[in-house]
């Protein structure tokens, strides 16, 4: 397990706790602030104009009744850990959900999570896939999830979900199956098991990997939270795979965040003749995603969008003009044809 850098402020840490108790995740009012300001002055201010404006009241008494040292040696007591920006443990890649917008009132880079395993979650999501789909899902759309995932997991990939019914959970079981590393990002508290029947799940999760939340310990999960949420896997993740969904299926939403952050967005096919998969099917007819059916597909998608991501950003200043590409643009491999002689 990680520790934290020695120069994290124990007061940006303690802040940080405080505001996680208090608001709702993705709250993107506090997020930006905090990315702005820093966690001790947004805190400071939130607790002075709680108590003199209306738009920041419910926080204001909300940040009264918290002391963040206690809410951290309870987490302790628990196995749980708080990690911020700064913790040798933070992913640098969540620093991208900073410009991202929002999403149902949601967005921003989390002010901290909330971590409960074995795992380091900056080496875990260095790899990391996310395979999310729909809760009712087929028994088609669990079969592909759980191949998929356990050859993904096979391959040295960290396979990142949501621990709901359906697609989920076969996610993650797949990833334990391979014998690899899975994360599990919840809509609540890490130490609380939702749904209620995941909860063996949940435990062999966080033995073999994390089990994740931008909510504090002992939180029941909402709407809003499952919202914000989503946002958190598609920021951990390389890319994100669509594994069914139906037309309004509130998964989408992730693939819209993925799409966001510049990220790969693949959908696995479904039937065209199943609800289950109109959504994803839609994505890959419109070009918003690709489509894989394999591991190897999904690993394939993701070393190009890296390698155009690499080319995008190499400086070819020092290369003479007439040798130098157009920025974005791989030299042709076919030479040009010779001119007509006349």
């Amino acid at each position: 397990m990680s520790t934290p850098h020695a120069d994290v402020d124990d007061a940006d840490r303690l802040a940080r706790v405080k505001l996680s108790s208090a608001i709702e995740p993705g709250d993107l009012r506090v997020t930006g602030l905090v990315g702005e300001l820093g966690a001790v002055k947004v805190l400071d201010y939130l607790e002075a104009a709680g108590e003199v404006e209306n738009h920041w009241g419910t926080i204001g008494r909300e940040l009264a009744h918290v002391d963040p040292g206690k809410v951290l040696e309870q987490a302790v007591d628990r196995g749980i850990r708080f990690v911020i920006p700064g913790d040798a443990e933070w992913p640098d890649r969540l620093a991208g959900l900073r410009g991202a917008g929002a999403l149902h009132d949601r967005g921003g880079e989390p002010v901290g999570l909330w971590i409960r395993g074995a795992g380091d979650l900056t080496r875990l999501a260095a790899n990391a896939v996310a395979v999310v789909g729909s809760r009712a899902a087929t028994s088609y759309g669990t079969h592909q999830a759980t191949e998929l995932s356990r050859d993904l997991a096979t391959m040295g990939h960290t396979v990142v979900s949501g621990l709901a019914y359906g697609v989920d959970q076969a996610a993650h079981r797949g990833a334990l199956l391979a014998g690899g590393p899975t994360i599990a990002v919840m809509p609540c508290g890490v130490d609380r098991p939702y749904p209620a029947a995941h909860a063996q799940l949940l435990e062999a999760i966080a033995d073999r990997g994390l089990v994740v939340a931008e909510a504090p310990p002992g939180t029941a999960p909402t709407r809003a939270r499952f919202l914000a949420r989503n946002r958190i896997v598609a920021g951990l993740t390389e890319g994100t795979v669509v594994v069914e969904g139906a037309i309004r299926s509130g998964t989408l939403s992730m693939a819209r965040w993925a799409e966001a952050l510049h990220r790969p967005v693949m959908g696995v096919p479904g039937p065209v003749t199943s609800a289950a998969s109109v959504g994803v099917n839609q994505l890959i007819r419109l070009g918003q995603a690709s489509m894989v059916t394999t591991a190897q597909d999904v690993i394939t998608d993701l070393t190009t969008h890296a390698y155009s991501a690499a080319r995008d950003q190499l400086d070819e200043s020092f290369v003479p003009g007439p040798v130098r590409s157009p920025r974005g643009q791989a030299p042709s491999s076919i030479a040009p044809a010779s001119a007509p002689r006349r």
